[in-house]
């Protein structure tokens, strides 16, 4: 685990990660899923969905930014590309925490909607990201 990244941060995500690939199992959308955590270990969690995904990504963001949270994470549905330019589907992460950088990771999967044959492969580093906690 990288220095800057707290264990109450590392186990938001996680979390937030697990629940979002067991929607994808189901064959459910998961649209931009959202959990922010204050200070004292309280977590408010949020699913935006009544847009567009775009839209609804810069409300998940601005959500956050106005929450006066201590960490967050936010997934959402997208894709990755390989080496050779062909896309992927994966659930992509940002997350954060006040006063330290925030990174993006990504997790591919295939079988949405497949119940148990549901695959993913571990989660994977996508690089630092804009803190949306300042």
């Amino acid at each position: 685990m990288a220095q800057n990244i707290s264990d109450e941060l590392d186990q938001l995500s996680c979390e937030l990660i697990a629940d979002a690939l067991d929607i994808l199992a189901e064959g459910r959308d998961v649209n931009v899923m959202v959990v922010t955590q204050d200070s004292g270990n309280k977590a408010d969690a949020r699913t935006f969905s009544d847009d567009g995904p775009e839209e609804c990504l810069n409300a998940a963001r601005a959500h956050v930014s106005s929450s006066g949270a201590q960490r967050y994470a936010i997934a959402y549905d997208g894709a990755v590309a390989d080496e050779e330019g062909s896309f992927h589907d994966a659930l992509l992460v940002e997350f954060g925490e006040r006063g330290n950088e925030a990174f993006s990771a990504f997790v591919a999967y295939e079988g949405r909607g497949a119940g148990d044959d549901f695959a993913w492969a571990d989660p994977a580093p996508a690089g630092q990201t804009e803190n949306l906690l300042g």
